[in-house]
């Protein structure tokens, strides 16, 4: 049997509960307290603070923030924006190492210098939970698991949340009321499978053949180094070995956060650490070197092989108007486009405008929001999923080179003189006004353009080299 907890609403403000104290929902408790409403935050883990940091780091691929994220977090605080980003290393661009280990080849991310930035997930979280601490409007309750979402379906009924305390067994559930509630809880979204319970809701959950084994490069304490860093912390490394890869991402104190992908059948088909180190050696050399064997065999025999899973669903919201999913919970998506943060971060920013909008109307806002924003998530789902193929094997290519070099060139020096033209990286990680989907529909555009003007140049080409045989073998016949 519940109690009944009705957060007060008694003064100006309204209520709005969230589920989940990851980024996301951290960012939209922030967003929410600072446009008047009262928040209560449920998180499902325990109170970071309590937890030994090691253990929080086991599956922790880190962030690369870009303008999409910036410019969500300059919406809610521009203060705590510039507080956050002074702890950030900015990455200019891919840097690619080949199979021996002796060669690496820098490739802009850029047209002007422009960077994404590498951030540590965990530090970003904890940041976010120090901001709300300042604030009077923002209660965060940890260790809330939360069992049942009722009267979502009656435009005269207000919104409850059910949760159990994972610290007691034996305490009962207890019910929250609110005006207004949001599902920020991830991937596994338990907010999400309510919603569903009582609402049409399209859905779809689809595993990637594809893990990640996270790694450690440690600080450079070599006599005699000139930087803490081992290798350049304003690139994010890539190891492209076309079915598996390695990435690397700087931290502050001279780190790198790395990461392993590939297919399940390449991580078991290794059947002791041995094997593992000899595997690694043999495709990594370089970042071998900079890891070591014992660093290796820990990681093999202690470190958590995590999965990497899609999640569509639509609509975003319940028909009342009263509650919505954002985040991971609406749209989890692979890491191969660095957005999942940034994207989340824009979810927020996008609801609290369309609250400006509608001048304060939640409701309205929260029926908007789910046509107002699937065909960008739904957009950079599908090209997140894409990437891992140009990060794992086009990188190397040399036609893939060629037209990254001809798509940056148009994008430098005739764009806005000769005609329009922006990369889609460019688009997708610097030009937070242009939404996703419009930018996957110019890059088609522009991609059209590309193939023919390499099967133009291509044709050319050969005619070129027809030419020039047929001249040399008229020269030999004589």
């Amino acid at each position: 049997m519940s109690v009944l907890e009705s957060v007060d609403t008694s003064n100006r403000h309204q209520g709005v509960g969230i589920v989940g104290a990851g980024l996301v929902g951290c960012l939209a408790a922030l967003a929410f307290a600072a446009k008047g409403y009262s928040v209560t935050l449920f998180e499902l883990r325990p109170d970071p603070k309590t937890v030994d940091a090691s253990e929080r780091n086991l599956r922790s691929i880190n962030l690369a923030v870009s303008n999409r994220g910036i410019r969500a977090l300059k919406y809610v605080d521009d203060a705590m924006a510039d507080r956050i980003l002074e702890h950030i290393i900015p990455m200019k661009g891919r840097m690619i190492h080949d199979t021996t280990g002796t060669k690496q080849e820098s490739q802009l991310y850029g047209l002007f210098g422009e960077s994404i930035n590498s951030i540590d997930r965990g530090f970003l979280n904890d940041c976010l939970l120090a901001e709300m601490r300042h604030s009077d409007d923002i209660n965060v309750l940890f260790n809330h698991k939360l069992v049942q979402l009722d009267h979502l379906m009656r435009e005269d009924e207000t919104p409850t949340m059910t949760f159990v305390d994972t610290r007691d067994n034996k305490a009962e559930p207890k019910t929250f009321e609110f005006d207004y509630i949001v599902g920020a809880d991830g991937a596994h979204s338990q907010f999400r499978y309510q919603m569903q319970r009582s609402m049409r809701m399209d859905f779809q959950q689809k595993y990637i053949d594809m893990q990640y084994l996270e790694l450690y490069i440690p600080p450079n304490t070599l006599e005699g180094a000139t930087s803490k860093f081992s290798i350049d912390p304003n690139h994010l490394h890539i190891w492209p070995r076309h079915n598996f890869m390695l990435i690397a991402l700087a931290n502050k104190d001279g780190s790198f956060t790395s990461t392993f992908f590939s297919p399940w059948s390449v991580i078991e088909s290794i059947k002791s650490a041995q094997e593992w180190v000899v595997f690694f050696k043999k495709n990594f050399p370089d970042a071998y070197k900079l890891m070591g064997d014992d660093h290796l065999i820990s990681v093999y025999e202690s470190n958590p092989r995590g999965t990497l899973m899609q999640v569509t669903a639509y609509p975003y919201h319940n028909p009342t108007g009263r509650a919505i999913i954002i985040g991971d919970a609406a749209h989890s998506m692979v890491p191969f486009y660095g957005q999942g943060m940034n994207c989340g971060f824009e979810d927020v920013r996008v609801l609290m405008e369309l609250i400006d909008t509608n001048h304060g109307n939640v409701t309205k806002s929260f029926k908007q929001y789910s046509d107002a924003r699937k065909k960008d998530l739904d957009a950079i789902c599908k090209l997140a999923l894409d990437n891992y193929h140009e990060m794992s094997s086009k990188v190397t290519s040399p036609l893939y080179l060629i037209r990254k070099k001809l798509d940056y060139t148009l994008g430098k020096y005739a764009n806005g003189t000769l005609f329009q033209w922006l990369p889609l990286y460019t688009m997708i990680s610097f030009r937070d006004d242009i939404p996703y989907a419009k930018a996957i529909a110019i890059e088609k555009r522009q991609a059209t353009i590309l193939n023919r003007v390499q099967i133009v140049s291509l044709t050319a080409l050969a005619l070129y080299g027809a030419v020039k045989a047929a001249q040399c073998w008229d020269r030999f016949r004589r």
